[in-house]
This record gives structure tokens, C-alpha cells and sequence, in this order.
């Protein structure tokens, strides 16, 4: 019975040596040869909050934060990441419950922002890019922005007129008005071409909201149906 027991004991220390977690995903592991489906997993393991992406440098002027959408699998964030980050920008990706309301989430994210400006005074610019859901999130930032630093928005295939079950369960109301130093940038996809909203009786993506600049994606992405998840790619390689 003793010797049992040691064996089982011993498979129990040697499957804790073998432990092969990874530390948290950083853009620097995009360049290696790993699948962009298990780097995503990678990406949304991230802890909820605001995840830097990548050491600080002295040279930094922008914090650029990119927010997810709802039941995101994160593989269509790898290569946008990539192609938008720069010297002068620092990246960010916020991880939130999109299973629930936002309004906590806004509140958390802002806080963070605050915290960061608060110790950089050298961030000249903020700039977030949300998708889906997250583009509810990041608008929602500036219903009560009050600092200083100019703010740059994008939203990519954004329901931010709203739907009933949105405006019912977490009473959405969209902004209705973008506040000085801030650039609201709306990128829709093709209601008819967009499985996440084309059975609804209307495109949510379609908001009046004076002084956002609003451009319609085409039908294709090379060579794909410029669906949902493809507009954050085309997006990152026509806007940045």
C-alpha cells in the first residue's frame, strides 16, 4: 500500500515540474512561429484590466489601448496589434467581462488612464480602438471625459445605435456629443455582409452623431468577405 501511494505521490511532483504555463502574452511573441489561433487564446488568458503589451520606452508619446468585443477568441487582434504598434506608441489591451454591462468596465478603464497620465506626463496623445461590444465600451469613455490629453477614438463594426437587448439589460444610451480634443472615428462593415448583425431588423451601426467620421468598408479583404472580424485587419492597415 506504501509503495503505491509513493508512486502516485511521485507522478503528482513530477507533473507540478512540468508545469508549461507561459508568462502573459506580450507583442513580442507575435513574431514567433506560433499559430495565430493560440496566440489569441494567449491574448484573452490576459487578466481583466488594463495589460501593458510591451516594456515602457523613454521615447513613447501615445498610450494606444485596444479594447475586445463580446465572446472574442482574440485571433483577430494579432496581426492588427502588429501592424499599428510603433516606437512613439505604447500598447495596451483591456481585458473586460463582455458577458456583462459595461458601464463598471468604462469606469475601470478611465481610472487606469488616469493612473497612467497621472505618472507619464511625456503622453501626448490617447488613442483606443474597440470592436464589436468593446466600441460601446470606448465611446462610453467620453460621456464624462475630463482631461486634458487629446483623445483619439475608433470603432470598428460597432452596434452603437444600440439594440434591444443592449438598451434593455444594461440601459445603453449612446453619447451624443464628442467632446473637445476628442476624434471620433467609426469603421462599418457592410450590414448584408456581417453575421453578427445582419438578421436584425437594422444595422445598429448606424448612429447620427454629428462631427464622427464615418467610412463604410468594402466587400473584401484580401481576397476574403470583409465580415466582422476582418475589418479590425483592414482597418489597422488603411487607418494606421
Amino acid at each position: 500500500m506504501k509503495s503505491i501511494f509513493s508512486f502516485f505521490l511521485l507522478i503528482f511532483l513530477l507533473a507540478g515540474c512540468s508545469d508549461t504555463s507561459l508568462p502573459p502574452i506580450k507583442i513580442s511573441d507575435f513574431e514567433n512561429d506560433t499559430s495565430v489561433k493560440n496566440l489569441g487564446i494567449r491574448l484573452m488568458d490576459l487578466p481583466y484590466g488594463l495589460n501593458s503589451m510591451e516594456p515602457s520606452l523613454a521615447e513613447v508619446q501615445e498610450i494606444f489601448i485596444s479594447v475586445h468585443g463580446g465572446n472574442s477568441e482574440g485571433y483577430e487582434w494579432i496581426y492588427p496589434l502588429k501592424k499599428i504598434n510603433t516606437k512613439l506608441r505604447h500598447m495596451y489591451f483591456y481585458r473586460w467581462p463582455d458577458n456583462s454591462c459595461f458601464q463598471n468596465s468604462v469606469k475601470k478603464l478611465k481610472d487606469e488612464i488616469t493612473s497612467i497620465l497621472n505618472q507619464d506626463k511625456s503622453i501626448k496623445k490617447i488613442s483606443l480602438i474597440g470592436h464589436s461590444y468593446g466600441g460601446i465600451l470606448v465611446t462610453q469613455l467620453l460621456k464624462d471625459w475630463n482631461l486634458s490629453t487629446p483623445i483619439e477614438i475608433h470603432v470598428i463594426a460597432s452596434p452603437l445605435l444600440g439594440t434591444p437587448m443592449l438598451n434593455s439589460m444594461c440601459a445603453y444610451e449612446p453619447i451624443s456629443a464628442i467632446p473637445k480634443k476628442s476624434v471620433l472615428y467609426e469603421w462599418r462593415t457592410q450590414f448584408q455582409l456581417d453575421n453578427v448583425f445582419k438578421n436584425l431588423n437594422e444595422d445598429p451601426q448606424r448612429i447620427e452623431l454629428n462631427g464622427s467620421l464615418v467610412t463604410t468598408l468594402p466587400d473584401t479583404y484580401k481576397g476574403n468577405r470583409l465580415g466582422h472580424n476582418w475589418s479590425i485587419s483592414w482597418v489597422a492597415d488603411e487607418a494606421f
